[in-house]
């Protein structure tokens, strides 16, 4: 980790990458917390500490805000639904565009966040999803414990407790309670990042009717199960991201055996997490296209 002005934004640039891959096992609940530090501890040079290099590279949800929840193109509402099959109530956020044609009624777009519940940023993105044109719902896979805690290391510790087939069948919930809702054009496609790409994933493996999927560096579905895709997917990867990415090969060449509708953007130089704007992993250029590329394929896919 390089010295720089406590006034410049850090990125991934002023991180070995070493240390930025640790962190990606960590958050990703590969090795603990203590053993994060005392494995960064390598990095603690110069009056830095373990601890501070932990800070530096977690989020911070005041840059979490591209899209204000008074912007005067959306209206957003926290909502509740029923989970019968997963963990019982959900909340969820619900954004509209503030404008509605009623003769070209808007599709709908489910987001789903990382390990670690509904926290600022993905928040955000359904913000972004609503201004772009879309009915956008972001659920909180925290909701039976509270919901998203203020803290991410909270909230991966509150996900990590949960019973893995209720939290997915709580995201299963929420796509089937958006084919539902009123005054769309009955499409519904589905985007998410990290744990929540994966769960597109298997959304698409478990709805055929899902009109387009976008997952950003999300865990394969297993390449028996991709012969019952019928969604176009578009998968978003991170070139220097080998956990996820080693999955790609065999996926690919699933979705190519059985002929699936799919693009692959595999981003250069960048890590996982590359698309969540409050971390120094964030990269603006890969980002920003990666998010026009996921709104023309929706635009294309979930048109009326």
């Amino acid at each position: 980790m390089t010295n720089q002005s406590p006034s410049r934004r850090l990125t991934a640039a002023d991180f070995d990458q070493e240390l930025l891959d640790l962190y990606d096992y960590y958050v990703h609940g590969n090795i603990s917390k203590r053993e994060f530090l005392d494995r960064a501890g390598k990095w603690a040079v110069g009056g830095l500490t373990a601890a501070v290099i932990l800070g530096t590279l977690a989020p911070n949800y005041a840059l979490a805000q591209q899209v204000s929840e008074d912007d005067p193109d959306i209206q957003g509402e926290d909502i509740v639904y029923e989970s019968p099959n997963g963990t019982g109530e959900i909340t969820a956020y619900l954004v509209r565009p503030a404008e509605i044609n009623p003769d070209r009624p808007p599709a709908v777009v489910l987001v789903i966040h990382e390990n670690r519940g509904l926290n600022p940023y993905i928040r955000d993105v359904v913000r972004r999803l609503g201004k772009a044109g879309f009915v956008a719902m972001g659920p909180d896979g925290l909701s039976s414990l509270g919901g998203y805690p203020g803290s991410d290391d909270e909230g991966r510790e509150m996900q990590r407790s949960l019973d893995r087939d209720a939290l997915l069948n709580d995201f299963f919930a929420g796509f089937e309670y958006l084919q539902a809702i009123e005054g769309t054009n009955g499409k519904v496609g589905a985007t998410g990042f990290c744990y929540g790409g994966g769960v597109v994933s298997k959304l698409a493996v478990a709805y055929p009717e899902m009109a387009a999927g976008v997952p950003f560096y999300g865990a394969a579905p297993d390449s028996a199960q991709v012969a019952q895709v019928e969604a176009p997917l578009m998968i978003q990867l991170a070139a220097l991201d080998q956990r996820i990415n080693a999955m790609w090969p065999e996926f690919q060449k699933a979705l190519e055996e059985n002929d699936k509708r799919y693009e692959a953007h595999i981003y250069p130089g960048v890590n996982h997490g590359f698309h969540n704007d409050t971390t120094p992993r964030y990269d603006e250029e890969a980002a920003k296209l990666a998010e026009r590329r996921m709104i023309a394929w929706f635009r294309t896919y979930l048109a009326g």
